[in-house]
């Protein structure tokens, strides 16, 4: 018992000590110039110690005897030292005599070799008259063609020739591979600039000095998750108002949702709103071609956080290293982000995990992430960011409206009515098309018609007004738009239309008609047969009208069949196949099937079979209304684009007593705090707009 309370003691004694430091101390830094230094250092030591210019003094007489007089000498080039005291004559010799054997007597014991056009020896006297004097007597008896002079030299400096053959050559080497270093590596500066800094984080921080303008008032439609990332940037702030009741801080949150629903804007908003050093990068940043290297980057970056705790670690697109381990992976190959996966999991949940850093993750794809990085104790909280609903839609309207110059038409209830679907992202492209097509067309404020025109240009494509059609082709087109149509009228579950139009849009599209689909989770049987009778309404009008088919169904087709294999095959809605569902959201049956061969014919029989009802029930239905067909076909060849409007007209009021979402929604009659089922349904929700293809090569890309 003494010793255990002794060991008790210990902490309390440390803790009262006044000059312990909270951070640990760093050490110096490595310089990249030391390595420099010591290369150059180098070379000119070695060129000191291993120079072959360094020539052998001889005296006059063994010139004489050994080189002279046999004719071995060239020329003698002499000069005077830089102190004035003596003069040297550097003997060299004619071609090819310097390999001689016996010439290699004088070269020095340090020099590597003779140079081939260099010279041998040297002569050292005291004037130049001396030693002409002395040759000219050496050679009185030789023939005036082979008798050789001295020629005159001005030597430079010596320092000088030192930095013009040693330093300079150093320096440009030095140079270059500097210059390939930085380009291996990805430029130079900051994180990860040069080879040896490969391994550091290249996170970027953002803290009182840089700090982000965005708040959590530039985030609109997304109340839920802001209440969830408001509350863990109340945990760095107000610390003790949670602990003092015994909870923790979460250490992580991940943000879940589609592309454009605002997860990253929403992460900025924290940047902005909390007061506490926040460090942001994208999963990819730990990739590289050096093994090692997202581990390593992995470990910097928690050491800087480690040292402004507390504070936020921000990871983009974290499902580019956080993949399930094991999966796609080769078979005894060493897998660099499985490595960087593992430190990862180390780092925020190990064995000496610190306190005070959260971290904050934003992905679109959960299902691949690994299991182990989504426990709670790393993630302890998932934050669900959808697609916004209609009065998410309005907010966000509100907030991208703001800068712009709108007319008092411009309402964001209607706009957010007439935009089911959409993202933020998408609804922020709208207004900024809005705002270019008033421009464009000289206004001075953007109203609804250009809003109208951006949604149609977010929808279907960029207008193309120049594009050459057939008459023949435009008719087809306007029947097929007609069918669906008439299909949606007069069907009690289809989505109830708002436009029908057949000019030429995007890349392949030569028409398209456009609904209001019900804001809802569950479908019925009846209300998916109709969606997809209503879908089917263009190729039976092409069939009835002209008594042959067209490409332009191709959308329409691949709509239709995603229905009929998700009620026969994930919902459990065909008598012969029964209440199964062979779901796989995570791929695990990505090799072999769930059930036999038997079973897949029965499903592909059952899915035909329902196509063929619907394909049925479709062609009854528009030669009943044969009369209306042929007369919104005609007003479409005639006007190209209807509206709501304009098929009350012609085909008179919808002969049901559904209200749409729409006018339930402008006319106040939804309240804002509706509460949404809690499980929404897997896969595909029907669409909302049919587009007539004109490219039957689209269905393979």
């Amino acid at each position: 018992m003494t010793q255990n309370q002794d060991n008790n003691k210990k902490p309390k004694q440390i803790k009262r000590l006044p000059n312990i430091p909270k951070k640990p101390q760093k050490s110096p830094k490595f310089n990249i110039f030391w390595v420099y230094a010591t290369i150059i250092i180098g070379l000119l030591v070695f060129n000191f110690m291993f120079n072959s210019s360094d020539l052998k003094t001889i005296s006059y007489k063994e010139f004489e005897q050994n080189m002279l007089l046999p004719g071995d000498v060239k020329q003698i080039v002499g000069y005077r030292s830089s102190d004035g005291e003596t003069y040297t004559g550097e003997i060299y010799l004619k071609e090819g005599k310097n390999e001689d054997p016996k010439f290699k007597k004088y070269v020095n014991n340090g020099a590597l070799s003779i140079s081939k056009n260099g010279p041998i020896a040297k002569i050292v006297t005291t004037t130049s008259e001396s030693l002409e004097k002395k040759l000219a007597e050496s050679q009185k008896d030789m023939p005036p063609a082979e008798q050789i002079t001295i020629t005159a030299s001005s030597k430079s400096s010596p320092w000088l020739n030192i930095f013009l053959q040693i330093v300079l050559p150093v320096l440009l080497f030095a140079g270059l591979w500097i210059f390939m270093l930085r380009r291996m590596s990805g430029g130079g500066g900051g994180g990860g600039g040069q080879i040896f800094n490969i391994g550091k984080s290249k996170a970027t921080l953002f803290d009182k000095e840089s700090q982000v303008n965005i708040t959590f008032n530039d985030v609109a439609g997304l109340e839920e998750a802001k209440t969830e990332v408001m509350e863990i940037v109340d945990f760095l702030k107000n610390p003790k108002k949670y602990t003092n009741l015994g909870g923790k801080i979460p250490k992580g949150a991940l943000l879940v949702g589609s592309p454009g629903t605002g997860k990253t804007l929403l992460a900025k908003a924290v940047a902005g709103e909390a007061q506490v050093p926040f460090f942001s990068l994208s999963g990819s940043d730990f990739v590289e071609m050096f093994v090692g290297v997202g581990a390593s980057r992995v470990r910097d970056l928690f050491k800087q956080a480690k040292d402004k705790a507390p504070c936020i670690i921000f990871i983009d697109e974290i499902d580019a290293i956080g993949r399930a381990r094991g999966k796609n992976s080769v078979m005894g190959g060493n897998d660099e982000r499985e490595n960087t996966l593992n430190q990862l999991l180390v780092e925020m949940d190990g064995f000496g995990t610190d306190s005070g850093i959260i971290i904050l993750a934003a992905t679109n794809r959960p299902d691949v992430l690994d299991s182990a990085l989504m426990r709670p104790g790393r993630f302890d909280r998932q934050i669900s960011i959808d697609k916004p609903d209609l009065v998410g839609r309005e907010q966000i309207f509100k907030v991208h409206l703001k800068p712009v110059k709108i007319a008092p038409d411009v309402d964001a209830k209607k706009l957010s009515a007439q935009t089911p679907g959409f993202a933020g992202a998408e609804i922020a492209n709208v207004c900024n098309e809005a705002a270019l097509i008033a421009a464009r067309k000289n206004k001075q404020m953007v109203d609804m018609q250009d809003f109208q025109d951006a949604i149609d240009r977010v929808i279907g494509g960029l207008e193309k007004k120049n594009k050459i059609i057939s008459p023949e082709e435009k008719r087809i087109v306007a029947y097929h738009e007609a069918g669906h149509a008439i299909a949606g009228w007069f069907l009690e579950h289809a989505n109830p239309l708002v436009k029908v139009s057949i000019v030429p849009r995007g890349v392949a599209a030569l028409g398209y008609a456009q609904y209001l689909p019900k804001e809802q989770f569950l479908y019925t049987t009846e209300q998916l047969m109709d969606d997809m009778c209503m879908t089917m309404g263009g190729r039976v009008a092409e069939d009835i009208v002209f008594g042959k088919i067209s490409t332009g169904a191709l959308s329409d087709l691949e709509h239709i069949t995603r229905i009929a294999y998700g009620m026969v095959k994930i919902y459990g809605m065909n008598k012969e196949v029964g209440n199964v569902s062979f779901y796989d959201p995570h791929a695990e049956y990505s090799f072999d099937k769930p059930y036999s061969d038997k079973t897949a014919e029965m499903i592909d029989t059952e899915v035909r079979k329902l196509s063929n009802e619907v394909y049925e029930r479709t062609t009854a239905l528009l030669l009943e209304k044969r009369e209306g067909l042929e007369k919104l076909a005609q007003k479409l060849l005639e006007k190209e684009i209807l509206f709501q409007t304009d098929l009350e007209d012609i085909l008179g009021k919808r002969p049901f007593d559904t209200r749409t979402t729409y006018d339930e929604f402008v006319n106040g009659d939804i309240p804002k705090d509706v509460e949404k089922p809690v499980e929404m349904v897997p896969g595909d929700t029907p669409v909302v707009e049919h587009i007539t293809e004109n490219n039957p090569q689209q269905e393979e890309n």
